[in-house]
């Protein structure tokens, strides 16, 4: 159980007055600062940096409540907490805007009324104990946001590694002219060598945008045809493979890694997931009023209908692959959220034994 009380200081010249308004107020959850002229108030505000709410009479014979009002306002730390002016002097318009000017949020007038006190009171104990939850919460996101920045490094560190030393030894493989006599051996190790510095850049990419994700990002001219022909050609397999690749793919400004990471795993999938004997791709896309609407086809052996919107959440896949690799149910979901952030939605159509096909929406100037 929180023990967090709400600070209150009462501010009046006559020690009765604030006694009485004391005794009032009292609560269990609240604490009260008590200061018997404007000088002693300001003291107390500058000390104490949580206050969450001034109590503050009108007439006091060194400061009036509007001079001590105007200081709280214009000292930035306490220029948030709410004043309310205690008076018994005017109730006329001109008076009360005077308080209004000075930062005062409320007005109570003498003789006081218990039930009337306590119920204004309490409305602002109830936004004080909101807004310390708020920053609470704040503070704890800002926490985790910080741990996972750190463990985006660690990953990001231990990924790269295995690609540095893979791009190191196939360059030493090319050097060796023992392997350059065999056909397809030089042209394979470049095809790796390519594989393993495009997913090393990917990375070093991803790893930027947590560190800047509040900044603007920096949008490329991005040709959808080259993109998805270096994608298909870095997912390159010994399978025999018919690929079709639209030529109508657009030409448009976007942000190239999260485009390149949602075919990247669309297409994956697609091989993945594909038990025919020969493997057909197609990649396509339809221009809307205000985004494109790309797709990827294959020939696969489908998704069950129960099963096309788990899919794209956490951890979830389609099933065990067909081949050597294995899936974490990371890529779809991360492909979803990539998408949403473009406005745009993520969806597949699927035939179990005949195949599926993945849609999803991309903004034509994307601010991602």
């Amino acid at each position: 159980m929180s023990t967090r009380k709400f600070p209150i200081l009462l501010v009046d010249d006559i020690p009765a007055n604030l006694e009485a308004l004391e005794g009032m107020l009292q609560s269990e959850n609240r604490t009260f600062l008590k200061a018997g002229s404007g000088t002693e108030a300001l003291n107390l505000v500058m000390k104490n940096k949580d206050i969450g709410l001034i109590l503050l009479d009108v007439q006091m014979p060194d400061m009036d409540g509007f001079e001590v009002a105007h200081y709280v306002k214009s000292y930035k730390p306490s220029s948030l907490i709410p004043i309310i002016f205690v008076t018994a002097i005017s109730k006329e318009e001109k008076f009360i805007m005077k308080g209004y000017d000075r930062g005062a949020v409320d007005y109570l007038f003498k003789p006081l009324n218990v039930d009337i006190t306590r119920s204004k009171v309490e409305v602002f104990e109830k936004l004080y104990f909101y807004q310390r939850l708020l920053l609470d919460s704040l503070a704890e996101k800002e926490q985790v946001n910080s741990k996972l920045q750190q463990f985006t490094n660690i990953v990001a560190h231990d990924l790269k590694s295995p690609l540095t030393g893979m791009i190191s030894l196939v360059e030493l493989l090319l050097e060796d002219e023992r392997l350059l006599v065999f056909d397809g051996i030089p042209e394979y190790l470049n095809m790796l060598s390519d594989a393993a510095m495009q997913s090393s850049k990917m990375i070093d990419h991803l790893l930027q945008e947590s560190k800047v994700a509040n900044d603007k990002v920096t949008l490329d001219l991005v040709d959808t045809g080259s993109l998805v022909s270096e994608v298909v050609k870095l997912l390159f397999t010994t399978r025999p493979a018919e690929t079709i690749i639209h030529e109508t793919l657009p030409i448009f400004h976007t942000n190239r890694i999260k485009l390149q990471h949602v075919f990247h795993n669309l297409i994956s999938n697609a091989i993945k997931y594909n038990d025919k004997q020969t493997m057909k791709i197609e990649i396509g896309s339809l221009e809307k009023e205000r985004y494109y609407e790309f797709f990827v086809k294959d020939n696969g052996r489908g998704i069950k209908e129960e099963d096309c919107k788990r899919i794209f959440e956490l951890f979830e896949t389609a099933g065990p692959s067909t081949g050597i690799e294995t899936s974490t149910g990371v890529g779809l979901n991360i492909a979803k959220m990539y998408v949403e952030q473009q406005d745009g939605k993520i969806w597949v159509n699927s035939s179990p034994g005949i195949g599926s096909t993945f849609y999803f929406e991309w903004k034509k100037t994307s601010s991602e």
